[in-house]
């Protein structure tokens, strides 16, 4: 049996960052939800069980925790993108997609989000 490549996904990550233009939104840090799908070949990672196989999503998540919390983003696009970067940058990594959604950012709306992928498949 040949495996698909694995898919990692890191949901509703809970973040607080200054996110906007409006003086309110630089003022005040707002919350942010980030996801995250990463695929990658995981077929060493399963025979071997050994982590240096594996992708390591702990260090992805801490990264976009330090990136988002430590930074300033007047545009969801530049926040989603610099997310992306780091759920795309290890060589093993096929297809990488970041989703930011900011909550009540709309009247009436639950949240808005941006999208944004990269890759050789979606």
């Amino acid at each position: 049996m040949t495996l698909n490549p694995a898919t990692i996904r890191i949901k509703n990550l809970r973040l607080r960052t200054y996110i906007g233009i409006k003086p309110d939104e630089i003022e005040n840090k707002q919350d942010v939800l980030v996801n995250v799908k990463i695929r990658y070949s995981a077929e060493q990672a399963t025979n071997s069980d050994n982590m240096q196989d594996a992708l390591n999503y702990r260090t992805i998540t801490k990264r976009i925790i330090e990136l988002v919390e430590h930074n300033r983003f007047s545009l969801l696009e530049k926040l989603t993108s610099e997310i992306l970067a780091i759920a795309a940058e290890h060589p093993w990594v096929t297809y990488a997609q970041a989703e930011v959604d900011k909550p009540h950012a709309l009247r009436f709306a639950d949240s808005v989000s941006l999208c944004l992928s990269c890759g050789n498949s979606d």
